[in-house]
Order: structure tokens, then C-alpha cells, then sequence
């Protein structure tokens, strides 16, 4: 018989099972062999670990299924408790020196945890069958298994001692990995893997863990705001989180995750989206600077509030760079094409940074609203200017499809004005001239400026402006018939004649000027009249010579040369014909033009790129007893020279006249809407009749306008107040 078998053998017993795990439990600790004593009086046996475990492993079971079929399962997992908390307890001796560094101490409980577990695995394995039918059935106590992490738990990571090492040991570790360190990441998987299958994770370490982190990251905020530029903070935040998770990935318990990086967002982000966004959101933005941008939209779209503040400051700066582009009258000139390109920029960034959030769009889009209109009036007279130059002939920038689409990049920026009648007022004066003077670029150009007008404003806003178009299209029919009327004239005259038929109420409002026209345009003028008469009776013709224009042929030393010009240029060159050179004031009293008028003329004449004159004195301006000679050394490259750009441009006088029109057709329009309210209401008072006032009106208008208008109409007696409250107003009828 074989020496084990006296205690194990066919004999099965507690005692027996017992002393073969705690050879089982010695053999596991040594690993490689052993030295088997005590066995059999003092006969000492040297085996192979592995052969000893394997013939011990069945034997072992054996018994274990023998024993528990003997109804003694209760004694066999109390002794089996029991050994293992003595094999347990006599390793807590190797922790107890003061003489190992923090590293070497976590590789002693890592070592002892390991085999701890190797031990328990084979344990449990042995004493399957006990676990499966004892263990089982009772459910107050643990199984195999979990007796082994109560164990350890209990006896070696409850140690104060244990414990408080262990974890400064792993949170060092920890931070030296953040200071750029290498650190043993198995090590540190290992032991916090340890923590959570002890259960002890959450108690003994994430708190602490957390409460360092948060520290740590307090800190590093507050030093890297003052040391570092936005960009480069913001790239190192986004670093450090990607660090976190990354540690989350490699060691950290996966439940560590959500509170970890809310720590980090909350002390590297949350604590400074103020200091953040003045420190650099404007200079960001100027630069266009779009993946640090990105990046900040991503980071503060994390935290709570984040994006809230960041929609704040964006639609502060869009108010503060819009206001420094629309209020300065210095730049009324590039004002229109410098609101587009800022447009263009933000929505850039929406694009690209933003993800397109509708927050950020409708915020831009009032933010717009907001400080376009901060001037009144003057954006939407420029936007109507800045159109008339893209649809003017000679604008060579850009081909049909470019055309299109800058039309519709201003057709955005229209719909934040509010004051549209005043657009609509200088855009009409514009298509007045670019129709009558023939300076049109394209009919198809003008006419999808106009369906996009009508589709933003509705048909009322165009139906005027389509009349203009109605009578161009009417005056060309009319003229195939007035020249077939001419051929059966006795004497049709020199002169080529075409006359454009304009309904008033269409048309902007145009101050009638008598001239002194040529015997043979006077002629003409009532040939027309008879004919036109004599086809539409009771109408009424009134001559604009403002907005005549002619081709006037010219011989020079040089040869000759054709000029197109406006019939005040007309007029002041055919004079010429009856002598070599004249005063301002003999001028004058030939053509009968209105002072500036004719200045203007003389100097674009004598002082433009074409001068047909010469003057005396040399001068850009026209003075009293100047004197125009005839240029006959005129030359020129061209055979068709254009000298009526005078009448494109717009003057003073033309701007305010225009303005003063918009002000007048508002108060007419404010009185309307007062009585139309007032018919209906019969009684109001004076807050809610301003309140309806407010959502009638399509334009911008003060509280004291609209009292100066009501005011006007009790004075009119169209209301009157109430005799008892001053603030009650009654419809007159």
C-alpha cells in the first residue's frame, strides 16, 4: 500500500480529504516539486508535482462523491472552509514588510492573487460534485468559489495595511502614466480586475480614484487656461479624453467610464466655456479657422450647456462683425458684397463645423436680422444698387449660371431687410434706367430676379415691376406700327424715331423738365402724338426728356464717329453745328436745361475719358463763364462711343427724391391701415390699435410716427378721441 493510501485509500474520510488539499494546496504554491514529509512516520517520498496532482486529482473526487453520498456533506465544507481560511490567512505574513517599494508590493498581491485563483479553480474542480449538491441546495451558503473571494477578500485586501498600499500603489501608477511615464498596464489590469471581482472596485478605489482625477484635472484647468492659446487647450483636452477612455478600454472597470470622463469634461470644459469662447472664439472665426472650430463645437457639444453658451457668443459676434460691416458709412460701398462674403463664411461654418445644427442656422438667421437692420433703410437701398450692378449691361463678371446664383445669395440677405419698400422703391428706379437706356444685360437675368422677388414678397411687391416690363413689350409693337405709319408720310424727316409708352402708376415718378428741342425733334413729337392719339383717344402723353437718349453722328480730322448720348448731350452737341465754341450761359439759354442738370452734362462732355469739348478755363468742374470749344483733334479707338453713363448715375438729388418717396407712400400706408382698423373696431384704445398697427405693417416704423399719424387723422376728422379717456379712440364714419 502506497502512503498516501493510509489516509486516503479505500478508507474515505474527512481527515483524509483534508490532508490531500492541503498537499494540493502545497504543491500549487511550489509549482515545480515537492517534498511530500509527515506521511508516513519519517519516510519522506520526492515526486513530480504533476504526476502527484494528477494521481491526487482522482482519488480526491472520488472520495468527494463518496463522502457527500454518506450524508456528510456539512463536515466536508466546513473542513474544506476551513483549511482554506489557514491557507489563506499564513499569507498575509509576506505583506507585513516595510521594505518594498510600491511597484514591488503590487506585483507580491498580484502574484498571491493569481494563485489564489489557480488554487481555487482547482479546488472547485476537485470538489465539484459537493458544490453541485450541498452548496446548491443551500442557499445561504456561497459557492466554492465565491467562499475563496470571501476569503481573500476578508483576510488579505481587508488588511488596512494591504489595502491602503494597494491602492496608493495602483493610483500612483496611475499617475504616472498621466505625467507621460510607461507603466506595467498588466499589472494594473490585473489588480483592479481583482478589486471588482472582490467586489471591493467601487468602496475601495473608484472613489478615490475619482476624487484625485477631479484634483488633478482642477488644477491642470486652471494652469493651462492662463499658459496656453484656445487651439492648443482644446487639443489638449481632446487628447486627455482620449487618454481616459483609453484607460477605461485597458484597465479601468467599464462602470468607471461615465463618471471618469464627466470629471474630465467638468474640470477641463465645463468650468471654462466662458473663459474658452472670449479667450478665442472670435479670433477663430476671423481666421476661419475650421477644424479648431470642429473640434470646439465636438467638445463643448459634451457638456451640459455647452453648445447653449456656444450659440450665445456665435450669435454674438455675428451681431458685432455684421454691425461694424452696415453701420459705417464709409463703407456703404462694398457694403452689400462684404455682407454676402460674411454670409458665405458663416454658413461655412455651420457646414463644415457645426454639423449643420438647426440651432446655430436659425440663430444666424435672426442674428442677421438683428443687426441688418440696426440702419434703417440704407441696406436694402444698397442691395438694390448691388443688384442693378450685377444686371447692368457691361458687367462682365460673371456668365449666366454665376449670374443665378448671385442673385440668390442677395435674394438671402433681401430677406432679412425689413424696410422692403425701400428696395423696392431703388430697385425700380434702376429697371427704369437699365429699360429706357437700353443698359439692360440680359431680359432673362431680369426677369428671374423678378418671379425670385414675387415668390419672397408675394405678387403684389412685383406687380408693378411686371407692368414695366408689359409696357416695354407694348412700346416695341407700337413702334412697328408708328414706322409703317411714318413710310406713308409726305416727309418721314432724317431722324429714326423710338418712343417707349410708360404707364404712370408703374413707373417711378419723374419730374417733367422743358427743354428747347430741335425744330425737327418737335416735329416729330407731334407726328407721334397725332398717331398714338388717334389709336388711344383720351389719353394723356407727357415727354420725359430726362430719359431721352440718341445716336449722334460726328466727323472729326481724325474721321468720323458715332455717339451715344442722352438728349440733354443731344442737345448741348448740336449747338456745335451753329459755331465753334460757346458760353456756360449761352448754353444754357439755348437748351433751356436746369442748372445742374447741365453742369453735369458740360463735364461729361468736356471732363470725362470722351472729351467731344474742350473747356476754359481747364477744370473738373463747370463754372459760371466757362467756354466749350469743338474738339475737332478728337480721337478715339472705337467707331461707337457711349458718353450717357451720366444718366446711370444716380444723384443726390435722385436718392433723396427717392427716400422722401418711401417716407410718403409709409404714412400713406400707416393712415390706411389706422382707419381700416378703426372701421372695423368701431372703438379701441391706443395700445392695442399701435399692437394691430405693428402686425399690419411690413416695414419698421416708432411708436411716435404712428402717433403723429393718428393725430393727423383726428385733425382729418377720420376718429376722434374719447371724451372721458384720452387713450380711447372712436371711428368716425
Amino acid at each position: 500500500m502506497q502512503p498516501a493510501e493510509k489516509y486516503i485509500g479505500n478508507k474515505y474520510s474527512v481527515a483524509g480529504v483534508a490532508w490531500a488539499l492541503r498537499s494540493v494546496l502545497t504543491v500549487l504554491q511550489a509549482e515545480t516539486a515537492l517534498m511530500l514529509a509527515h506521511l508516513c512516520g519519517r519516510w519522506s517520498l520526492r515526486v513530480r508535482s504533476s504526476d502527484f496532482l494528477t494521481w491526487l486529482h482522482v482519488i480526491i473526487i472520488k472520495a468527494v462523491e463518496n463522502l457527500c453520498s454518506h450524508k456528510v456533506s456539512p463536515t466536508l465544507y466546513k473542513q474544506l472552509r476551513q483549511v482554506c481560511e489557514d491557507h489563506v490567512q499564513a499569507q498575509i505574513l509576506q505583506f507585513r514588510e516595510d521594505s518594498l517599494d510600491s511597484v514591488l508590493f503590487l506585483k507580491k498581491i498580484n502574484t498571491c492573487w493569481q494563485d489564489h485563483c489557480r488554487q481555487m479553480i482547482m479546488i472547485r474542480s476537485i470538489f465539484l460534485f459537493l458544490d453541485r449538491t450541498y452548496v446548491l441546495q443551500n442557499s445561504m451558503l456561497p459557492s466554492i468559489w465565491d467562499m475563496g473571494l470571501e476569503l481573500f477578500r476578508n483576510h488579505i485586501i481587508s488588511d488596512k495595511m494591504v489595502q491602503s498600499k494597494s491602492i496608493d500603489g495602483i493610483l500612483l501608477l496611475i499617475e504616472r502614466e498621466r505625467s507621460g511615464e510607461a507603466v506595467d498596464r498588466s499589472l494594473l489590469r490585473s489588480l483592479l480586475s481583482m478589486l471588482s471581482d472582490l467586489q471591493v472596485y467601487k468602496d475601495s478605489f473608484e472613489v478615490k480614484f475619482l476624487e484625485e482625477t477631479n484634483c488633478l484635472y482642477a488644477a491642470e484647468g486652471q494652469r493651462l487656461m492662463q499658459e496656453r492659446e484656445v487651439p492648443e487647450y482644446l487639443n489638449h483636452v481632446s487628447k486627455r479624453l482620449e487618454e481616459e477612455g483609453d484607460r477605461v478600454i485597458t484597465y479601468l472597470d467599464h462602470s468607471t467610464q461615465k463618471p471618469l470622463i464627466a470629471c474630465v469634461e467638468k474640470q477641463l470644459l465645463g468650468e471654462h466655456l466662458t473663459a474658452i469662447l472670449q479667450k478665442g472664439l472670435d479670433q477663430l472665426l476671423d481666421e476661419n479657422r475650421v477644424p479648431d472650430l470642429t473640434q470646439m463645437y465636438q467638445l463643448f457639444s459634451r457638456v451640459k450647456g455647452g453648445q447653449q453658451v456656444l450659440l450665445q457668443h456665435w450669435s454674438e459676434y455675428i451681431k458685432t462683425f455684421g454691425t461694424t460691416i452696415v453701420i459705417n458709412p464709409e463703407k456703404d460701398k462694398d457694403m452689400v458684397q462684404d455682407l454676402l462674403d460674411f454670409k458665405d463664411r458663416v454658413d461655412h461654418v455651420i457646414e463644415a463645423c457645426f454639423q449643420r445644427n438647426e440651432k446655430f442656422i436659425n440663430l444666424m438667421k435672426e442674428s442677421f436680422e438683428t443687426f441688418i437692420n440696426k440702419r434703417p433703410n440704407k441696406p436694402a437701398e444698397l442691395i438694390a444698387k448691388h443688384v442693378d450692378s450685377k444686371l447692368r449691361a457691361g458687367n462682365k463678371e460673371a456668365t449666366d449660371e454665376e449670374l443665378e446664383r448671385i442673385l440668390d445669395k442677395v435674394m438671402i440677405i433681401f430677406r432679412f431687410i425689413h424696410g422692403k419698400d425701400v428696395f423696392e422703391a431703388f430697385y425700380k428706379k434702376d429697371l427704369a434706367k437699365r429699360l429706357l437706356v437700353g443698359k439692360s444685360a440680359s431680359v432673362d437675368a431680369e426677369k428671374s430676379m423678378l418671379s425670385k422677388l414675387k415668390h419672397e414678397c408675394g405678387a403684389a411687391f412685383t406687380s408693378k415691376l411686371e407692368g414695366m416690363f408689359k409696357d416695354m413689350e407694348l412700346s416695341k409693337d407700337i413702334m412697328v406700327q408708328f414706322k409703317q405709319y411714318m413710310q406713308n408720310q409726305s416727309d418721314p424727316g432724317s431722324i429714326d424715331l423710338t418712343v417707349n409708352i410708360l404707364t404712370m402708376g408703374y413707373w417711378p415718378t419723374y419730374t417733367p423738365m422743358e427743354v428747347h428741342l430741335t425744330p425737327e425733334m418737335v416735329k416729330l413729337q407731334e407726328i407721334f402724338k397725332t398717331f398714338y392719339l388717334g389709336k388711344h383717344s383720351g389719353r394723356k402723353l407727357q415727354w420725359q426728356t430726362t430719359l431721352g437718349h440718341a445716336v449722334l453722328k460726328a466727323e472729326f480730322k481724325e474721321g468720323k464717329k458715332e455717339f451715344q448720348v442722352s438728349l440733354f448731350q443731344t442737345l448741348v452737341l448740336l449747338m456745335f453745328n451753329e459755331g465753334d465754341g460757346f458760353s456756360f450761359e449761352e448754353i444754357k439759354m439755348a437748351t433751356g436745361i436746369e442748372d445742374g442738370e447741365l453742369r453735369r452734362t458740360l463735364q461729361s462732355l468736356a471732363c470725362g475719358k470722351a472729351r467731344v469739348l474742350v473747356k476754359s478755363p481747364k477744370g473738373k468742374e463747370v463754372e459760371d463763364g466757362d467756354t466749350f470749344m469743338f474738339n475737332g483733334e478728337f480721337k478715339h479707338k472705337l467707331f461707337r462711343i457711349k458718353i450717357n453713363q451720366i444718366q446711370m448715375k444716380e444723384t443726390i438729388e435722385e436718392q433723396a427724391s427717392t427716400t422722401e418717396r418711401v417716407f410718403q407712400d409709409r404714412q400713406y400706408q400707416i393712415d390706411a391701415a389706422i382707419v381700416r382698423i378703426m372701421k372695423m373696431r368701431k372703438t379701441l384704445g391706443h395700445n392695442l390699435l399701435v399692437s394691430e398697427l405693428y402686425n399690419q405693417l411690413k416695414f419698421p416704423v416708432k411708436p411716435g410716427d404712428l402717433k403723429k399719424r393718428i393725430e393727423s387723422l383726428i385733425d382729418r376728422d377720420y376718429m376722434e378721441r374719447d371724451k372721458d379717456n384720452p387713450n380711447q379712440y372712436h371711428y368716425v364714419a
